[in-house]
Order: structure tokens, then sequence, then C-alpha cells
């Protein structure tokens, strides 16, 4: 809870410093401070009658001047630019300059007002402690200046940043899904040379995966739920497709449970695949797939463990790969490195254990 109020503190100042819609409230609090500033300082006391305040005009007015020719200004043109030392000599020009202007009106306007104790107690030091207060006001000014600019461009970066994630991410599932897609057909092209039927009862299941993939997939997050339907959906595919082949979904939350977690559409397709694929025996021994997933402590635990023969080799080496790569990168992006993947080859099966936060 503290730490909740500190940032929501922090985000306030910084939305004050930056927001559009603050703008006017950041120059009256700016311009009243700076006031109050020369308000408090001796220079002006030393006047008779109403000119101290007639003073106390002048000098706010050429200051102010001094510094939003600065923030507006010289900044933005030589400093924002990297041209430090035009940038100094011209804040120190200014200064020189506003200064003698100072000087010339006092003089000038308000000499004869100036009262003669004052004087010979030495108010001339009086005059500059109002101007002297102008040198940390600028530079504060222009650190504020260059803070705004360094929000702004992380912001900026950080907007890029999240667009080209989104980018590649959209990218990656693009790739995914005919990749998929691409397995099933050739599916298939197998059973309709072996057994016409099968593949026609294929087909009817193939079209309500492509309703998944068109109403779901388009999505940001899916229910977990949902993603075992579709995991439960494929595997029963397969078993009408192959002989000898078993599957189990085993997961020990509540259905209900189940339906408050979202993740992101075909998160363990790619896992399954591959699982179905390196399952096949050549032999027609029995070969199986099982998937446990469960949710403990906020953390998603998927595991798929298929069996495998070591003498069968995957012939498609060239498009076996894209999947598992594409998979990878996508919980880079996703996750970051919250998530653990392990994959475990042993002589007669092969592990995936999967644990990402929800």
């Amino acid at each position: 809870m503290k730490y909740s109020l500190l940032t929501l503190k922090e985000t306030l100042v910084i939305d004050f410093l930056l927001e559009s819609r603050y703008r006017i409230h950041r120059h009256v609090t700016f311009l009243l401070f700076f006031f109050l500033l020369l308000y408090c300082s001796r220079f002006w006391n030393g006047y008779s009658g109403i000119y101290p305040y007639y003073i106390l005009a002048f000098v706010y007015t050429v200051l102010i001047i001094m510094v939003y020719i600065n923030i507006y200004f010289l900044v933005p043109k030589f400093f924002f630019k990297e041209k430090y030392i035009t940038y100094l000599i011209l804040l120190v020009m200014m200064g020189v300059l506003g200064l003698n202007i100072i000087g010339y009106g006092f003089k000038t306007f308000f000499a004869e007002y100036k009262i003669e104790e004052v004087h010979r107690e030495g108010g001339k030091n009086g005059i500059y402690e109002g101007i002297i207060m102008c040198i940390p006001i600028i530079l504060t000014t222009t650190t504020v200046k260059l803070f705004q600019k360094w929000i702004r461009d992380n912001r900026k970066i950080n907007e890029l940043h999240n667009l080209t994630l989104n980018m590649e991410l959209n990218a990656l599932r693009n790739q995914i899904n005919p990749h998929f897609l691409f397995n099933m057909l050739n599916n298939v092209k197998a059973l309709i040379r072996t057994n016409p039927e099968k593949a026609s009862v294929v087909i009817v299941k193939l079209s309500e995966f492509l309703r998944y993939q068109l109403y779901e997939n388009g999505e940001e997050k899916t229910q977990l739920s949902s993603e075992i339907d579709f995991l439960s959906n494929f595997l029963n595919l397969e078993k009408i497709r192959r002989e000898h082949f078993s599957f189990d979904i085993f997961t020990d939350n509540d259905k209900r449970i189940l339906n408050t977690i979202f993740i992101p559409p075909n998160l363990f397709t790619t896992f399954v695949e591959n699982a179905v694929k390196h399952s096949v025996d050549l032999s027609d021994k029995d070969s199986y797939v099982k998937i446990e997933i469960k949710v403990e402590n906020r953390q998603l635990h998927f595991m798929c463990v298929n069996s495998r023969n070591p003498a069968y080799k995957v012939s498609d080496k060239k498009n076996s790969g894209l999947g598992l790569t594409n998979i990878k990168r996508r919980l880079e992006l996703l996750y970051g490195d919250t998530f653990e993947l392990q994959m475990i080859s042993g002589s007669n099966e092969y592990t995936v254990h999967l644990k990402i936060p929800v």
C-alpha cells in the first residue's frame, strides 16, 4: 500500500510536469513561486511611497522574460541540439544584458526615490540579492526542461519498443497457425489414400479447428479452459486418424478456476503438435501423449509427455523446427525472464515442462 501510494505520487508529479492539460497550472505555479522569492528579498524595500512595488514589478518582469527566453529559445535551439558552448555564451550574454537593463532602470527611473539611510548602509547589495536569485531559477528551469525531454524521449522509446514487440508477436502467431494447418493437411492427404471415410471425419473436425482459429485466436487472451478443449479436440482428431494411439489430459483444478485464467491463444499447440508428430511409431506399437495442466501459487504448470521410438526420425527436417523456434521466441516476448521451459529427451519419452505466471 505504501509503495502504491508512493508510485501514485510520482505519477502525479510526472503528469504535472509533462501533460499539456497542466500547462497553465505549471506556469502559474512557477510565476507565483518566483514572485514570492523576489518579494522576500530586500532590494525593493529601500524606496519611498509606492515605488517599491514598481521596482518589484520591473525587476520581476525583466527576470521572467530572461527565464522564458532560456526555456523556449536557448534550451531547445542550442542545449537540446548539443551546442553547449554556444548555449553557455548566449546565457551569460543574456544575463549581463538583463543586469544592465535592471541597473539602467534603477539609475534612470528610481534613483531619486531611494531612501538615503538605506543607501549609506549599502543598499546596493540588496539590489543584487534579487538579481542573483535568477541564477538558480534559470538553472532549475533548464533542468526541468531537460527532465521533460528525457521523460518524453523515454516514453517514445517504450512505445516504439512495445509496438515492435507486438508486431513480432503477431508475426510469430501468424506463422504458427499456417504451420499447424500445414501439418493437419498433410495428415488428411495421407488418410485420403488409406481411409477416405476417416479423411472425411477429419475434414469436418478440421473445420471446427478453423472456427477456433478464426474466432478465438484473434484475441489477445483466451480462457485456459478453451485452450484445453482445443487440445482435446486436436488429440481426438489424431486418435481418429491413427490406430494404437492414446492420450490423456489431466488437470486437478476446478472448471470455474480454469474459466477465470486467461492465456495467449495457441500457447501449447506447438508442443502438443510436436509431441503427436514424434510419438508416431512405424512398427504399430502403442503410442501416447500425456498432458498435465495445473495452477499453483499463481503459476501455470504445463507438462506434455509423448512416447518416442529412437529409431524413427521425422522426415520433414526443413519445417520441423519452425514451430518450436517461434514458440520459444513468443514466450520470451510475452514473459521475459519470468517463464521456465525444460525439454527432456529420454530414450523412450520426450517431456516438455513449461511454467508461466498467471
